[in-house]
């Protein structure tokens, strides 16, 4: 029984405009030589314009490896997502809503994702119809996801999402806009499925990664944000995932190997064990 590593490279908010020919396909050829699979994290495009995701297509010309992405709400600013979604479907690129796909043995469950804030302080169905609507756009995106993550039957899943699912990333935004980039909720299925791994963008000025109450790491891809944490390198981030040849076989390392030291997480199976012993203790 042996086992690969899959390479997962992944970003967001890209903000593709109409000037942008030409300033993301060193970024794309470079992930080409590195990774396995590309992850873009929404915010595709600038302003939602079919133009822009014309030049991203054009972009992602050079890229060999397979590209799965969700969309931002930038991307939705012009009322033209359906085309954008279909420009860059033609060009490529699997657009995730809801959807799932498998790749090398990776199962990717994808959604945008919306705002409503964080732990006791989210948002409730509460009040007027206006609230309840909002609070319903959160609840639907995190079933979304949920379905998407039942649907898979590999033991490596990811998860890719826009907003964010929980605080700890967007640590460094303004506390008012919180409520804003994210949603506790998106939190819930990660701990219902063995994710091995969640990516996320929107947050600009968050933090880099952070985990969930059940210890699944979450990564905060938005392009701003690894520019500015990692100067010495391309902004992206880039994960190894050991698959094993077997499908009874458990995950035995992912690594982040964009930060300055590679970093081994523990595999979903571990990571339970261990919150039913904390569990047990408390």
């Amino acid at each position: 029984m042996g086992e690969s590593i899959i390479r997962v490279a992944a970003v967001g908010d890209l903000h593709c405009s109409k000037a942008s020919q030409g300033v993301f396909q060193p970024l794309f050829a470079h992930i080409t030589e590195m990774a396995d699979i590309l992850l873009l994290a929404g915010d595709l495009t600038d302003l939602g314009q079919p133009d822009e995701a014309r030049v991203l297509a054009k972009e992602l010309a050079v890229m060999r490896a397979p590209v799965a992405a969700v969309l931002g709400n930038h991307d939705f600013e012009s009322g033209k997502a359906d085309e954008v979604r279909q420009i860059l479907t033609e060009a490529g690129v699997t657009l995730l809503d809801g959807d799932a796909c498998e790749v090398r043995g990776i199962g990717i469950a994808g959604v945008k994702g919306f705002g409503g804030g964080f732990g006791h302080r989210a948002l409730s169905p509460w009040g007027e119809d206006t609230i309840k609507i909002f609070v319903r756009e959160a609840v639907d995106e995190a079933l979304k996801l949920e379905r998407a993550l039942a649907r898979l039957r590999t033991n490596r899943l990811v998860a890719l999402m826009h907003y964010a699912p929980i605080a700890d990333t967007v640590d460094g935004e303004p506390l008012e806009i919180f409520p804003f980039l994210g949603s506790s909720r998106l939190e819930e299925p990660l701990g219902r499925y063995p994710v091995s791994l969640a990516v996320h963008a929107h947050a600009h000025r968050g933090r880099s990664d952070g985990t969930t109450r059940n210890g699944v790491p979450v990564y905060n891809v938005s392009m701003p944000l690894l520019s500015r944490v990692f100067t010495d390198r391309r902004p992206f981030r880039l994960f190894e995932l050991s698959v094993a040849e077997t499908a009874s076989s458990a995950v035995a390392a992912v690594r982040a190997t964009s930060s300055p030291l590679a970093e081994s997480i523990p595999d979903p199976a571990k990571r339970a064990g261990d919150v039913a012993q904390l569990a047990q203790s408390g």
